[in-house]
């Protein structure tokens, strides 16, 4: 399976940190038609967008586009749209009809490219106040998205919320993004940037919280943020070994008609079997990204 840790964003309008973006050790990168480029800008992005992704191979590619209210979306959607392009981030979705409609679009496109259907991945930012409130009806959608991601800048700019370093004032729409995406059975969600880029601990001690609290990994807008948040969401070594351990002493366990054992202390059964194979798991696909 694809790792999900670590979304580099880079601005379309600027070829050297594009390039240099897929050279880099990110799971995935992000080309920004939205917030990075200005207005006056944008249209003629779009071509140069298109041509950098047709350059690379080897690392997913995606494309935030402008938000769904915007003069610019539907062509952007419509440039950028083929065989290059991994997935089209879609920011400041606040209802599932939006979804709908994009999930449309896309259909229509790879229709009409010969492209397999459902073959460009979907991934909404939630990061309004009205996004956040709408999170169970946006995952329920019946749409090709995977898995959801939460913006804390425009959340706490349409929120009226002082972002904080210690970001518990966002600790409840984190929650309700992952809670909604379990729910409808989605992956579990990409987190927030970082905005602070020269503070690289409170990088990590905010990846390690949504990390426990079910978030797969973090966009990212500096390239000395990967190597910290890729830490941060790959099992250690001393974490597979155990879960190696739990494993292998749970499947003897149970040959012998034992569902429950206890190992160096602790207490082991199903669940905590299913979180170590789930680890291993991770493990895997890491190494074989």
């Amino acid at each position: 399976m694809a790792v999900h840790r670590t979304y580099l964003f880079a601005p379309g309008n600027h070829p050297r940190r594009v390039e240099k973006a897929f050279t880099l050790d990110c799971d995935a990168v992000i080309l920004d038609l939205e917030d990075a480029v200005a207005v006056a800008e944008k249209p003629a992005t779009r071509a140069l967008v298109v041509e950098a992704l047709k350059q690379q191979t080897g690392k997913r590619g995606y494309v935030r586009v402008n938000a769904w209210d915007t003069d610019f979306c539907f062509n952007d959607i419509l440039a950028v749209t083929g065989p290059w392009l991994t997935g089209i981030i879609l920011p400041k979705v606040e209802e599932a009809a939006q979804l709908i409609a994009v999930d449309w679009i896309l259909a229509s496109i790879e229709r009409d490219k010969g492209m397999e259907p459902g073959a460009i991945d979907l991934i909404p930012i939630l990061e309004t106040g009205k996004g956040i409130a709408n999170a169970r009806a946006i995952a329920a959608a019946d749409t090709r998205v995977k898995r959801l991601s939460f913006g804390a800048g425009d959340y706490t700019k349409d929120m009226g919320m002082r972002w904080t370093l210690e970001e518990t004032e966002i600790d409840h729409a984190r929650a309700e993004v992952v809670l909604a995406s379990r729910a409808e059975g989605l992956e579990p969600p990409i987190d927030s940037v970082w905005i602070h880029i020269k503070d690289q601990d409170g990088l990590t001690r905010s990846a390690e919280k949504v990390r426990d609290m079910g978030f797969q990994g973090k966009l990212c807008i500096h390239p000395d943020q990967i190597g910290p948040t890729n830490a941060v969401f790959t099992p250690t070594e001393e974490q597979v070994a155990f879960a190696e351990k739990v494993v292998a002493a749970f499947e003897e366990a149970e040959a012998q008609g034992l569902a429950s054992i206890q190992l160096d202390g602790y207490f082991i059964d199903y669940p905590i079997v299913d979180q170590a194979r789930r680890t291993l798991g991770q493990w895997n696909d890491i190494q074989n990204r």
